[in-house]
């Protein structure tokens, strides 16, 4: 039977890390491309070589030919410009519009039929330009943030309980921003509510701090996260190849869902092997729904600027 084939496109931080981890899951042919000549040969080697330490065998590709590329299953988007200190998410727009652009064309041109992940910044409006790019169906068009942002939130909450962080499932909505929407009201412990555990001030102060953990990581070591978003990148991949239908916080297109009007936005998805197979829709109390709207709100100008790029 014929291996599934992943393209990983970019091979920075994000890019490499999120090979390396699909390779060692053994989701399939894993092919890094990247721009640069030598570097994701380079990286594709170094983490062939590791296979015997960990006894798996990686069948890892790196490339700067897209036809190495060509019939990919799933294309993950990671090139782009990451953030430095003082720059928001937003700042990346121009630059990394075109990038995506450029990307996207080539993913149509050697992989028609392919699902498409983004990871690249500002993450809600990088979707958008993928799909107007391709012109893909939109449940094969999603983008990696909700992930992401929801491990955070799991993060700081597990610390704070001394819990297994595996106990804990949350969600997180609206745009990979500082307006992002963490749901503590939807945030279960081994089932039981998070509020049973953890005080409201206590909630309050981490729902803030998964706001800002990319900027909060940013000014630690001077460049954007990888290993959590190259983690949440192959998990979505893993749904979809593999059909789990794990459910996701992730961007995925929205119409008549949560009233969004027809733009991408994080809600929690399921996705399997047709991709996004289905938005979930939440009762949001008024104070959920007004957060959601301004997140929304930031989502749809940024889209505009978008569109007058492309």
């Amino acid at each position: 039977m014929a291996k599934d084939k992943i393209t990983v496109v970019g091979a920075g931080n994000v890019g490499a890390t999120t090979a390396h981890i699909a390779a060692t899951r053994r989701l399939g042919q894993v092919v890094l491309l990247d721009i640069v000549e030598g570097l994701a040969e380079g990286k594709a080697l170094d983490m062939a070589e590791a296979s015997p330490i960990y006894a798996t065998g990686q069948d890892i590709l790196g490339t700067t030919d897209w036809a190495a590329t060509a019939d990919s299953d799933v294309v993950i988007i990671t090139s782009g410009v990451p953030r430095k200190p003082g720059m928001s998410r937003d700042d990346l727009l121009a630059t990394n519009t075109q990038i995506v652009k450029s990307v996207s064309e080539k993913v149509v041109e050697y992989s028609p039929n392919a699902f498409v992940i983004v990871v690249c910044n500002p993450l809600d409006a990088m979707v958008h330009a993928a799909a107007k790019t391709t012109g893909f169906p939109t449940q094969r068009i999603m983008g990696m943030a909700g992930a992401l942002d929801a491990a955070r939130f799991s993060c700081f909450l597990a610390a704070e309980m001394d819990v297994c962080v595996e106990d804990i499932k949350c969600v997180l909505m609206g745009g990979h921003g500082d307006d992002m929407v963490p749901l503590p009201r939807f945030t279960t412990v081994g089932g039981i509510p998070v509020s049973h555990f953890v005080e409201d001030a206590k909630i309050e102060a981490m729902v803030e701090r998964a706001r800002k953990g990319g900027i909060e990581i940013v000014n630690l070591m001077g460049t954007s996260a990888y290993y959590a978003p190259a983690a949440g990148a192959a998990k979505m991949a893993e749904a979809i190849l593999r059909d789990t239908r794990n459910i996701f916080s992730c961007c995925v297109y929205c119409d008549d869902e949560y009233g969004v009007g027809g733009y991408f936005v994080g809600v929690p998805a399921l996705l399997g092997k047709s991709g996004v197979e289905k938005v979930i829709e939440l009762d949001l109390n008024s104070t959920e729904k007004a957060q959601f709207a301004e997140s929304l709100a930031h989502v749809k100008a940024l889209v505009g600027k978008v569109d007058t790029l492309l």
